[in-house]
């Protein structure tokens, strides 16, 4: 990783993620642990700088998240944003209680006393709010720095260290100096150099494949021909070339004709060790009956691992396996933030079984979906294989609502084909992040032929998005929707009716399970 790393304490807050990609916009490596970690874990990153994040509690109520006082003492360069400002003032001598008018959208800050964190931005701007609680005193050697009409203290600055704290939220875009604010932490206060890139990403992911692999070491990379597999497998190939061998398992859940697509794309054009395993009877025996979407992801986590170890073993000696594994993978499965939940298990992070006999090979771990799209370009991907939806893991048993069986997957691959089909010729694939077909365990009553039909019902799904964080539902034209409805209906036996899905997430996430 690039010497220079900001570590960002999450305490819960809906924006910590927003934080680290303004910071990496802003050429700065950036990596989210817990609010609460120890001091020996925040000395084990490195740190050259600290972000405490925001949070839906209370500093002053019992059992509140805080950070360990300790890393006040490593006075590295701190920036303590909304709770990050309240927690910090908590445990340096000030006082936090809930505030007299609460302050949730934006409202205007005024900048009182000028200091390297507010460096070429107005002395009143607006920004965005979003707290319930405010500091009422600083500690000692604290001075004040700003103020809203609601807020006496806005922003602070400690007067012999390089700790600043704000009571707003710079990450998101509806403060609008937000990016000049974190850019000047960054660069005047920490002093940090900033330069981090895709392209120096990359330089050092090789490098750290090579380091972890070894000489003489062979990995097995798990292909799905998704983004994320493939920039995965190529990178692991610029890194060990023909001591890769990807594995392509065909488990029965694949779009139509993703097999041979994979095949051809991957392993005749690009030359990559490829077998395609053939999995469908095993995987789908696993599944029968299993309706618990949860349950679905582990089952097929498992069952990857099962089949990647047995190729490993004929292909062998592989010791490694590589996946495409991001990080809201890891935020979802298992959240760094205080009070946050597991949203869903991931197959390739929370679904992996306890005991595994390969090591894992995750370099784009640490990026978000659109920094892998950037990597891939970096690595020489065609548009077409870097720009593709995002496909999940599990496949099309977390799209086949219920339990998985092999006529309902056959309506849904052909659903499916149509609608994307018609994006393409739309000129709407390009326009929208993801989109995909869902078959829902329902059926409902239809005329077909002058005749009742009682079948299946298909839901269209659509977003935007940047990282899969949040998404926002797109907003197709009436007449795409209708041409895929009328198409789906009439061409897919089984299928008597179709809905569109405009729910975005939150409160709802991308996939139905």
């Amino acid at each position: 990783m690039p010497r220079d790393l900001v570590l960002i304490l999450d305490f819960g807050s809906q924006y910590t993620q927003l934080i680290a990609r303004r910071v990496r916009e802003l050429g700065v490596f950036s990596e989210i642990i817990s609010g609460t970690a120890s001091i020996d874990e925040v000395r084990k990153h490195r740190p050259s700088a600290l972000i405490l994040s925001g949070s839906p509690a209370s500093g002053y109520r019992d059992r509140a998240p805080m950070p360990d006082p300790e890393i006040y003492a490593l006075k590295k360069p701190l920036l303590g944003i909304c709770y990050g400002f309240q927690a910090t003032m908590q445990l340096q001598g000030g006082t936090v209680s809930k505030a007299e008018r609460a302050e949730y959208g934006t409202a205007t800050f005024h900048v009182d006393r000028a200091t390297p964190l507010f460096a070429g931005v107005p002395k009143r701007f607006r920004a965005w709010m979003s707290h319930g609680d405010e500091v009422q005193s600083l500690g000692p050697g604290w001075e004040k720095v700003a103020h809203t009409s609601s807020c006496a203290f806005a922003a602070a600055r400690h007067d012999k260290l390089p700790f600043h704290l704000i009571q707003f939220h710079p990450e998101v875009v509806h403060s609008p100096y937000g990016k000049q604010v974190l850019g000047n932490f960054l660069f005047r206060i920490a002093g940090l150099k900033g330069g981090w890139s895709m392209k120096n990403f990359l330089r050092q992911a090789v490098a750290d494949i090579r380091a972890q692999v070894g000489r003489d070491g062979h990995i097995l990379c798990g292909l799905s021909g998704g983004v994320d597999s493939s920039v995965v497998a190529t990178l692991c190939h610029r890194a060990v070339g023909r001591r890769l061998w990807c594995v392509l398992v065909d488990h029965g859940l694949l779009r139509m004709g993703e097999a041979d697509e994979v095949a051809r794309e991957l392993g005749e054009k690009r030359g990559l060790n490829l077998r395609v395993v053939d999995a469908r009877e095993r995987f789908m025996s696993k599944l029968a009956h299993v309706t618990d979407p949860e349950q679905k992801r582990k089952i097929i986590g498992a069952e990857f691992i099962a089949v990647f170890e047995e190729e490993a073993k004929t292909l062998g000696p592989i010791e490694f396996l590589a996946q495409g594994t991001l990080y809201p993978d890891v935020i979802e499965s298992a959240s760094a933030g205080w009070g946050a939940q597991v949203i869903k298990t991931h197959h390739n992070v929370g679904g992996l079984p306890e005991r595994m006999h390969l090591k894992l090979v995750e370099p784009l771990r640490w990026l978000f979906k659109d920094e892998v799209r950037e990597l891939g370009r970096a690595l020489g991907l065609p548009d077409h294989l870097v720009d593709r939806h995002p496909f999940p893991g599990p496949g099309l048993a977390v799209r086949t609502l219920g339990a998985v069986q092999a006529e309902d997957l056959a309506i849904l691959r052909k659903a499916d084909a149509i609608f994307i089909e018609e994006l393409h010729r739309a000129h709407w694939y390009h326009r929208t992040w993801q989109a995909f077909a869902v078959l829902l365990p329902v059926s409902t009553v239809g005329v077909k032929g002058d005749e009742r039909s009682y079948e299946k019902v298909i839901a269209l799904r659509a977003v935007n998005s940047s990282d899969g964080m949040t998404a926002d539902w797109t907003r197709l034209p009436a007449s795409l929707l209708a041409r895929v409805a009328s198409r789906i209906a009439n061409e897919v036996r089984g299928v008597n009716r179709v809905v569109y899905d405009c729910t975005s997430k939150p409160p709802a996430t991308i996939e139905w399970e």
